[in-house]
């Protein structure tokens, strides 16, 4: 079995906002966050926040998504490869979903850039150890 298979996913969330006159230059900066939730019967739900704005102007021009996966994972996996593994199965539709929305905006598509998960802290949060890393939590188990 492969780490993740995605099931399914929707667009919870999409704001497009574009109050620039034609021609203005736009200098973006964007934030990703992703989170991941987990059911007993190996069923994890990950959900993307991306947003791009301008840097300048936010209020002007951006775009935000919010971005529901389902993904049935394997047990055998440690929670920060089914962390990473979902993650790569959704940023590539939320770069796809924010390029199309651009483009039939009627703006030249928007391209979210790379984003390397793998070099970020994943930290665990649940009811015994709030805020704790994975790599702490690895470690206090053996």
């Amino acid at each position: 079995m492969t780490i993740v298979s995605m099931k399914g996913y929707k667009v919870k969330e999409l704001k497009f906002v574009n109050k620039h006159e034609n021609g203005v230059k736009v200098q973006f900066t964007n934030k990703v966050s992703y989170n991941v939730r987990y059911t007993k019967n190996n069923i994890c739900f990950g959900e993307l926040s991306v947003e791009m704005f301008d840097k300048q102007a936010p209020e002007k021009f951006g775009v935000n998504l919010i971005l529901d996966g389902f993904f049935e994972f394997d047990t055998q996996a440690k929670k920060e490869t089914i962390h990473v593994s979902s993650f790569k199965e959704l940023y590539p539709l939320a770069k796809s979903i924010v390029a199309s929305v651009s483009v039939n905006a009627g703006i030249p598509p928007l391209i979210l850039p790379p984003f390397d998960i793998e070099s970020q802290a994943i930290y665990k949060f649940d009811k015994n150890n709030f805020g704790k890393k994975f790599e702490e939590d690895e470690e206090n188990e053996n």
